[in-house]
């Protein structure tokens, strides 16, 4: 298990001390949220979010995954000022074609509620851009204590404005607003760490900006697409969810998503930032990082054992917490419980790809993620499937997929 004075120990165990304040916010006003909101609200949440997760996970052509590479300050600094210039062109373009197709890509979602919500797409992308490269430039400086004090202010922006218009009966405006007002604060708290050193700035020129292009171009050679592979893997099927069943089985759905997913973000997410940092210096020192690994991958797989207890209680849990009209997505979580186990358990990894800038070989990973979970959402609408009938066939797929990535990045880390 964590030992207590370790670094590694101490700086996991702050982002996640944040991150549990965090995602303890949502977990207590998750029963209130259910009963203010509907699953169709839910379903029209989870479509946006969809939207904008695809083009933020690319809104710096992952340049941000290089802000903790290059020894110099100068070099990190350049990076991440590449990153937010990419980022003002990307939301730029947004805009327009939100503009100019507006009414066409509303057609192809098949859903009226999400009409005006549509142009504020391409601020989303701006804001979860700007997040990006902010959150790991706090982490190269080691910033844990303001990474954790950064989930916090979100969740709690998230929580007040999304409680305040459900009782106003808003509707969806009050989940998408609590979503884009929590983001803006958030980054707020991450800018002042750079905007403070001034000296810092000075030194972001445009020649040492496309000189950093040039050095980690293949970030978004290569890893920008793998990462787009893999949001669109996971992003994609819900939008395709809400088109072949319907945008209250994707409510369903998305409250699963969201109850699952948190492990990953209250631990994972955390386990995951701080394995970077030492492992970057392990392999800096050793040209491999196979101790970091496997004393990381032990940890997770002690902390998933959560999963099969709670599988056995899922059902009940989610009608007794969030209503008996969400006995039906308890249903569906117990389904999907394996692949968020070893989801929960791959995922932190995963980043090993970047440190040692394995970009193809990643493409290649999430390229496969992508063809199976649309293949299987396409081969469900083909033969008229229940979703529960894809559920299964989705989880048991994802289940060994990702068993073997771990494999994978196993030996990788070997350097």
């Amino acid at each position: 298990m964590l030992k207590s004075k370790s670094e590694f120990t101490r700086n996991v165990l702050t982002l996640m001390t944040g991150t549990t304040i965090a995602q303890a916010i949502p977990i207590a006003i998750s029963p209130i949220l259910t009963r203010l909101y509907s699953p169709k609200d839910f379903g029209v949440l989870a479509l946006f979010v969809a939207i904008t997760s695809i083009f933020g996970s690319v809104a710096n052509g992952r340049y941000e995954m290089a802000i903790m590479l290059p020894k110099k300050e100068t070099d990190a600094i350049n990076i991440a000022a590449l990153g937010i210039l990419i980022i003002l062109c990307l939301s730029s373009v947004l805009l327009i074609v939100v503009i100019l197709f507006h009414d066409l890509i509303l057609e192809l979602l098949g859903n009226e509620q999400i009409s005006t919500w549509l142009y504020f797409v391409p601020l989303v992308v701006l804001l979860v851009g700007l997040y990006n490269v902010l959150n790991y430039y706090n982490n190269r400086l080691k910033n844990y204590k303001d990474l954790a004090q950064a989930t916090i202010i979100k969740s709690i922006a998230s929580a007040t404005v999304q409680l305040a218009l459900g009782f106003m009966k808003a509707g969806v405006s009050g989940l998408i607003s609590g979503q884009i007002i929590s983001q803006f604060f958030a980054n707020m708290k991450l800018l002042r760490n750079i905007t403070k050193d001034k000296a810092l700035i000075s030194k972001v020129s445009k020649l040492k900006m496309i000189a950093v292009a040039r050095r980690y171009k293949d970030f978004p050679k290569f890893s920008m697409w793998a990462v787009l592979a893999n949001s669109l893997s996971y992003n994609l099927s819900n939008i395709l969810i809400s088109t072949i069943f319907s945008i209250t089985t994707l409510g369903f759905y998305s409250i699963v998503q969201r109850m699952l997913a948190m492990p990953s973000s209250l631990i994972g997410s955390s386990i995951s930032q701080v394995y970077f940092r030492t492992a970057k210096e392990e392999k800096e020192k050793h040209n491999k990082a196979t101790d970091t690994f496997n004393s990381t991958l032990k940890k997770l797989i002690i902390l998933s054992v959560f999963f099969i207890m709670l599988y056995f209680i899922v059902e009940d849990l989610f009608a007794f917490v969030f209503g008996e009209e969400w006995r039906i997505a308890g249903n569906y979580a117990k389904i999907l419980i394996p692949f968020y186990m070893i989801n929960f358990i791959s995922s932190p990894l995963a980043i090993t790809m970047s440190l040692f800038e394995k970009q193809k070989e990643a493409l290649i990973i999430n390229l496969i993620l992508i063809f199976t979970s649309i293949g299987t959402l396409l081969f469900a609408k083909y033969f008229h499937l229940k979703f529960e009938n894809f559920l299964y066939i989705f989880s048991t797929l994802m289940f060994f997929e990702y068993l073997l990535f771990i494999f994978y990045y196993k030996k990788v880390v070997k350097g």
